[in-house]
């Protein structure tokens, strides 16, 4: 019954709200420390305070800072408050798959527990997600660069139709044997 409990309290919140806010920046999946914080239930600026408290356990392949380009990137696809309301000032941190595990030893209360244990099991569901269908994702890389070849092909195939139309039309010089006229 014990399984059961500790099942439901790591539903809390839905797979799909975890998930989509699970971003891929320089080719890692992250999530941001403001959503983070969120889903712990705990202040943005308490959540990062830990971590700078904690320093040496997040190493720059568990967590770093976005560029002002990356998080400009990223404001264009989430909605998040501007500069003076309220908003950033500067650009967010952003945790990997281990440095979400190692925020799990700085944040005790049970729900980041609860929360963090959530967020692992959903990594590992896309982790073997991506390896079950390796395959399709190859085939699917084949067929883009056949259909690029293609398109390229009939880009060429179309300026050649294009100079053909553009010509004059000019009389043209009749070609082969005339039959007589005069026959009898």
């Amino acid at each position: 019954m014990a399984k059961s409990t500790t099942k439901n309290s790591t539903s809390m919140i839905p797979d799909e709200v975890v998930i989509s806010k699970i971003y891929l920046v320089r080719e890692q999946k992250v999530m941001l420390d403001n959503d983070l914080a969120e889903l712990y239930g705990v202040p943005t600026f308490r959540l990062n305070e830990q971590v700078k408290r904690n320093r040496n356990r997040f190493p720059e392949d568990f967590m770093f800072q976005l560029t002002d380009e990356e998080w400009q990137s990223l404001t264009s696809q989430i909605a998040i408050s501007k500069k003076g309301r309220g908003g950033r000032r500067t650009p967010p941190y952003v945790f990997t798959e281990h440095g979400v595990l190692m925020l799990s030893s700085v944040l005790n209360s049970e729900q980041a527990i609860q929360v963090n244990i959530q967020i692992v099991r959903i990594y590992t569901k896309i982790r073997e997600l991506l390896v079950a269908h390796k395959d399709v994702f190859l085939r699917v890389e084949q067929v883009e660069k056949q259909m690029i070849k293609q398109d390229q092909k009939i880009e060429v195939l179309f300026s050649y139709l294009s100079k053909f139309i553009e010509k004059e039309e000019k009389p043209r010089k009749k070609v082969g044997y005339e039959i007589g006229k005069n026959k009898i």
